[in-house]
């Protein structure tokens, strides 16, 4: 769904950005509603345009976009190859051996 009312992503986003972060963020179905909802946040046209020159990857969705990303690819991307996976999308396994630090709720 695009509904943003209830989203945990805005608490997460906002927390990042109290702690002086820039957020740059793709949602492949909500771009539309998040701009409405979202404040001082840079959106992309893909998912890996987030994570150029990025300190981290926090993934807050489950979109197909995001399932299916090329963890080689992300560590390259980013800066510090941090993924924080609040969806539980990749296995450890597959994170790690792509050279990414992994952190994921409730593993």
């Amino acid at each position: 769904t695009d509904d943003m009312r209830d989203s945990p992503s805005i608490a997460v986003i906002q927390a990042l950005q109290d702690a002086g972060a820039t957020v740059r963020a793709y949602d492949p179905e909500g771009h539309e509603q998040a701009a409405k909802v979202l404040k001082d946040v840079v959106f992309c046209d893909g998912a890996y345009q987030t994570m150029e020159g990025a300190d981290a990857l926090v993934i807050m969705t489950e979109w197909d976009a995001f399932r299916a990303l090329d963890l080689k690819r992300v560590a390259g991307l980013l800066n510090a190859p941090v993924l924080v996976d609040l969806r539980n999308v990749y296995p450890r396994q597959a994170v790690e051996a792509a050279g990414l630090v992994y952190t994921a709720v409730g593993r």
